[in-house]
């Protein structure tokens, strides 16, 4: 780690545009992180103090204040009480990936299709009430689907729902339009919250034979557990999606912007 502040370095940036709308203190952040983008200021290395910076820039010190907390915000440095500001060093574990090309799979209407495979009332085993905190041989509604993209088979779901004939959870789940609404976060729901891994698996002989694809074959396996309002479990379920037909991408570090 360089504990050198790097005021030298920072000679030939930018300056501030002070007939631009936007605040000088964002404008500070931006060509500070500019530096960290393009290696001027590398992982580990000390900011230039706050005197220099007002320096260097013709700004007041809480215009520097408000930049560094902005990046400070950002996650990019680190200020340390008595010692300075650092650039944060890449973090891969501080890596997160979303499930966009999930929802990608349910929102292009054009290309994918969603078939109902069998819905029906079924007792819960000792799995399915311990998963949904409800006693063995209680009524549930297990559904299966299948997703294909381009008339691909690409997505097998299938879901234990507690049956309630006075909510109409089964209609809504039923639904196309109920699964969109799942991933976009739009419409109305009776979900408040929930919790979703994701693992790699390999197909069993059931869904070799759904998603037409031989054995052996690497999936992804997304388990949801989902609550209602009053925090209680709802709904389990799990998509299993061919490996092949998802990809899951991040990026670590400052880009350029």
């Amino acid at each position: 780690m360089s504990l050198k502040p790097k005021s030298h370095v920072l000679k030939q940036t930018a300056s501030i545009d002070r007939d631009s709308y936007e605040p000088a203190y964002m404008q500070l952040a931006k060509i500070l992180r500019q530096c960290m983008a393009t290696g001027i200021l590398r992982p580990g290395d000390q900011l230039p103090s706050e005197a220099q910076l007002c320096e260097r820039y013709d700004v007041s010190p809480m215009t520097v204040r408000r930049a560094i907390n902005t990046l400070v915000d950002q996650g990019v440095v680190i200020a340390e009480q008595g010692r300075g500001t650092f650039v944060k060093p890449v973090a891969m574990g501080a890596a997160t990936f979303n499930l966009g090309n999930l929802q990608s799979l349910f929102n292009d209407q054009e290309h994918t299709t969603v078939q109902i495979l069998e819905a029906r009332i079924v007792g819960a085993d000792e799995r399915v009430a311990r998963k949904l905190g409800i006693r063995v041989g209680q009524r549930t509604v297990y559904i299966r689907r299948l997703l294909r993209t381009d008339g691909t088979p690409s997505l097998y779901h299938r879901e234990y729902l507690i049956y309630d004939p006075l909510r109409p959870i089964v209609e809504a789940e039923l639904e196309v339009t109920a699964l969109q609404r799942l991933f976009n976060g739009t419409g109305e729901t009776i979900l408040k919250h929930g919790d979703i891994n994701l693992e790699a698996t390999i197909l069993n002989d059931e869904e070799t034979q759904i998603l037409q694809v031989s054995q052996p074959m690497a999936a992804f396996c997304f388990e949801h557990l989902f609550y209602d309002f009053d925090d209680k479990p709802i709904s389990w379920g799990w998509f299993i999606g061919r490996a092949d037909c998802l990809r899951f991408s991040t990026q670590v570090g400052l880009l350029m912007n």
